[in-house]
């Protein structure tokens, strides 16, 4: 089955980005982009955008 990926630009904080490539490197997945595919598919499959997305449930580390 052929998948259609497509670039994007993400900007992360640099400990977010650091945590990624450490679980793909942990994992043994080829790069930090197939981690972050693996999140959104859980994500998509497991989890209500509300539940992810609402005030109440946003969290941000760096916020302050």
């Amino acid at each position: 089955m052929a998948h259609e990926k497509t670039d994007i630009t993400l900007i992360v904080e640099k400990d977010q980005a650091e945590w990624l490539a450490q679980q793909a490197v942990e994992f043994g997945l080829p790069d930090d982009s197939k981690a972050f595919r693996i999140l959104v598919d859980f994500a998509i499959q497991e989890m209500d955008a509300k539940t992810i997305f609402s005030g109440e449930n946003e969290r941000c580390r760096h916020c302050g």
